[in-house]
């Protein structure tokens, strides 16, 4: 210690030096008054780079040493010239963003040439060569021809070309052309004659979505079209009043037309010129299980999207990417897309939407998805439905979470009046609301975190299914099933249907399809569906159709027969989503089971279930790929009448249809049955009474059971 301070004290140059040292390393931190900050900005205004003289008179004038004065001048002017680059930077970047999407652009239309007088591909500059090889083509096949036509003459009579020429297939009016979901809508396959079938329409609907040429002229418009309505969607989703008040019947959020209106004035107060339109707007938030980025490239990728939501997205395509965003992401990514949306019943048409999807990261962990109508000259009288600003905000949130507040903001013009089941639900902005697309998503959301996990549990499989692989195949065949079943319920324009009469006033409406997907039974599918209303809250509804020792009171086919659970796999926090493997008692049919799944959340319910047979379902349980078993689901959607009686019904996204004062519930019955494993099968009165008495008797049992009216 006294060596220490005598050293210290000893060498005085030496303890200079160090004291400097230990000053500098030490030295307090000095900050500028704003009163300084101010006068300095000013002066650097006027002169960014003061001489020693005006430095000296700032230093006197602050009660700074000049060399502060120096030092911040410096770092000003360094600070300054980084902000220059910064922004030539971001100018620079987006420069290149821009010639790359129009080199993308570029490339994609030269391999889209055509001549403009005979529609075909360019003449290239071997095109004498070309004819040559078409003569010579042409020459072999009139040889080919000359010495079928000989041979055909020793057998007709005459020759091959004497004979009439084929007279094109007549279709009549009460046809029904084969769905094709497998391009660009509705295929041209054959024809099935429905002449006893009255009343089908003889005229095919137009190509819900065709290939279109954009200029850069329409995609300079569309980057400006979204960019307005991401601006008024993180307004209308961050503002509360007076944008926004509380319903004072079910406490939801309801739109302040006037104050929109003052604030986001429109050229025109609608869309459509009519009488007939409807303004529907609706809020909701909530809490889903999954990050923001996986939420993001699901809602930026239309199949993804369309598998995310199959009860309320029939048909998602994207047209055109007008703009890939930046590398590695999907922020400044816009893209046209057609969409069609639907209601799990034959009553409710379905929407289409010809919209511009844009996606823009707002900061870290943040990310907004505007959805806004685009009007497309060619379609401009297909689509009845304008969709204003809406879509989504998503926040990350710990643990792979994320906060999702949505937007859904339409003008609908009704061509016809809805029917009066689904008039309550429809014109409250429930049918098509955002709580009905985030309930969606949050059980969706649950469905797939349950795929995700890799540990099984024993009571929940009741050990019949022996590994995790198992669980995920068998979670993969049911979800297919469920996408199975909506297509075939939908009201989709790729479909073609006629409505029988039956026991009830709404009818059976039944569309007929040529099937020939793996995953389908190959032939000719008969589908039906119908509608009824019962004075029963949908949550006993869809305990009575989940519950398999009630099972009998409605299951036509069973003849009565009990069934027993075998096999069990939750799929989200609610014990209502699951899937079922159910074996039916005293049948001849011992190596038939029963796959089952059913849904549940606040906007509604789903219970579907299709006949597998028993090595279909090993095959499935083992963890093999089950894309080829052959599945033709049925089953029930229950809906809430939208009907609101006593208390104010106040509901939030988490809950499940039972915290509503609900009237009663809608009720749709849809069948599949195979018709003809011949492609080329017609349909017969048998069939169509069959399905008709079918449906027919699945609804009186049910009324029956659940003390409904009985008609």
């Amino acid at each position: 210690m006294d060596c220490g301070s005598g050293g210290v004290g000893a060498s005085g140059s030496g303890g200079d030096h160090d004291s400097s040292d230990l000053s500098r390393r030490k030295k307090p931190y000095h900050r500028h008054t704003a009163h300084q900050i101010q006068r300095l900005e000013s002066m650097f205004k006027e002169c960014p780079h003061p001489d020693e003289k005006q430095r000296l008179h700032l230093s006197r004038e602050l009660g700074l040493a000049p060399r502060q004065i120096k030092f911040w001048f410096q770092n000003r002017r360094t600070q300054m010239k980084a902000q220059h680059e910064r922004a030539d930077n971001s100018a620079l970047r987006a420069e290149n963003d821009k010639i790359r999407c129009e080199n993308i652009a570029i490339r994609e239309a030269l391999k889209n040439v055509i001549c403009p007088s005979c529609g075909g591909p360019p003449v290239t500059e071997d095109s004498y060569f070309d004819d040559q090889k078409m003569r010579m083509e042409n020459a072999q096949l009139k040889e080919e021809l000359d010495r079928v036509s000989s041979i055909a003459a020793k057998y007709i009579g005459r020759p091959i070309s004497q004979l009439p020429p084929v007279q094109p297939v007549h279709i009549s009016s009460l046809d029904i052309r084969m769905a094709s979901f497998d391009g660009y809508g509705v295929g041209a396959g054959p024809s099935l004659d429905l002449d006893l079938l009255p009343g089908s329409s003889s005229s095919m609907p137009n190509l819900p979505f065709q290939p279109v040429v954009i200029s850069d002229m329409d995609k300079s418009l569309m980057s400006d079209i979204a960019a307005n309505a991401m601006e008024e969607l993180l307004r209308l989703l961050q503002t509360n009043e007076p944008l926004w008040i509380k319903s004072t019947n079910d406490g939801k959020d309801v739109l302040n037309l006037e104050s929109y209106e003052r604030i986001f004035p429109k050229p025109n107060n609608t869309h459509f010129k009519s009488p007939n339109i409807r303004v529907e707007a609706s809020r909701d938030s909530g809490v889903v299980i999954m990050n923001g980025l996986a939420l993001v490239d699901m809602f930026m990728d239309s199949n993804k999207w369309v598998e995310l939501f199959p009860t309320i997205v029939s048909i998602a395509k994207t047209i055109e990417v007008v703009s890939p965003g930046m590398l590695g992401t999907h922020s400044g990514s816009l893209q046209l897309m057609y969409e069609e949306l639907q209601v799990l019943s034959p009553l409710v048409p379905t929407r289409e939407f010809y919209t511009l999807r844009y996606c823009q990261q707002i900061e870290q962990g943040l990310w907004a998805i505007v959805n806004v109508s685009y009007d497309l000259p060619q379609f401009a009288s297909q689509c009845r439905s304008h969709r204003l600003p809406s879509g989504c905000l998503i926040q990350d949130m710990p643990n792979g979470y994320s906060k999702v507040t949505w937007l859904e903001h339409v003008e609908i013009e009704d061509k016809t009046p809805i029917h009066r089941l689904y008039r309550d639900l429809v014109h409250s902005g429930s049918a098509f609301g955002a709580e009905r697309w985030l309930t969606t998503l949050q059980r969706m959301c649950e469905r797939f975190a349950c795929l995700m996990v890799s540990s099984t549990s024993t009571r929940d499989l009741g050990g019949v299914i022996p590994s995790p692989e198992g669980r995920r195949s068998m979670m993969k065949l049911a979800q297919r099933m469920v996408n199975n079943f909506c297509t075939s319920v939908g009201t989709s324009n790729s479909h073609r249907s006629t409505t029988l009469s039956g026991s009830n006033e709404v009818g059976v409406r039944v569309t007929v399809h040529k099937s020939s997907d793996p995953g389908q039974p190959n032939g000719i599918v008969l589908s039906a569906a119908t509608t009824f209303w019962l004075p029963v809250s949908p949550q006993n509804v869809f305990n009575f159709f989940k519950d398999e020792r009630t099972r009998p009171q409605w299951d036509v086919l069973s003849s009565g027969n009990a069934v027993q659970e075998v096999a069990h796999i939750a799929n989200g926090s609610h014990p209502g989503n699951c899937i079922s493997v159910l074996r039916a008692f005293n049948t001849s049919h011992n190596n038939m089971l029963i796959l089952q799944e059913s849904c549940i959340d606040s906007s509604g319910s789903l219970v579907v279930y299709c006949p597998v047979d028993l090595p279909a379902i090993n095959v499935a349980m083992s963890g093999e790929d089950p894309s080829y078993i052959p599945l033709l689901p049925s089953g029930f959607t229950i809906t809430p009448d939208g009907h609101l009686e006593q208390g104010d019904g106040a509901s939030t996204s988490s809950s499940t249809g039972h915290g509503r004062s609900s009237g009663g519930s809608l009720i749709t019955v849809a069948f599949q049955i195979l018709v003809s494993s011949l492609p080329s099968a017609k349909l017969n009165l048998d069939s169509v009474t069959t399905v008709n008495n079918l449906i027919g008797t699945t609804v009186q049992q049910i009324k029956a059971a659940l003390n409904g009216p009985s008609s």
